[in-house]
């Protein structure tokens, strides 16, 4: 395909979505490597630190992960001491996931190249385009949480 048929036919912007999730996730995989965790448990940790208390599966919601997949990421946080699971005084059956004290000093470790990470996806954009940018994707995520996927 020339440059000029690419133009006119750019991919779709689910594509496009994709190849920066999946560039993203490369990268902070590389960067946490040392750490011994995964780019999906550093993300998991980072759910912790907005909100903690969690269920897995509220965990798993927020962490962009299958319940299934959330099982075997908190027993692999819970034995590294990153995270703790508590019963629910509220519901027994309900297990309750907090971010340890070597859970924050892990994320304040890793925050400056996370940063970073974050200057070098938006390299190039003005302060307003940055803003501009964090809307739009916050617009496309209310728009999609509104209706359910078939």
């Amino acid at each position: 395909m020339s440059r000029a048929e690419a133009e006119e036919h750019p991919p779709s912007l689910l594509y496009s979505i994709k190849q920066v999730e999946l560039a993203s996730r490369s990268h902070l995989d590389e960067l946490v490597r040392p750490a011994g965790i995964t780019a999906l448990q550093y993300t998991a940790l980072t759910v912790l630190e907005l909100r903690d208390d969690l269920s897995a599966a509220e965990l798993a919601r927020n962490s962009f992960v299958t319940p299934q997949s959330m099982s075997d990421l908190v027993s692999a946080l819970e034995r590294r001491d990153l995270i703790s699971r508590t019963r629910d005084p509220a519901s027994r059956r309900r297990h309750i996931i907090s971010l340890t004290d070597g859970g924050r000093a892990l994320l304040s470790v890793y925050a400056p190249a996370v940063r970073k990470l974050e200057e070098t996806m938006l390299d190039g954009f003005t302060d307003a385009e940055r803003t501009a940018f964090r809307d739009h994707l916050a617009r496309c995520r209310a728009a999609l949480s509104r209706t359910p996927p078939n």
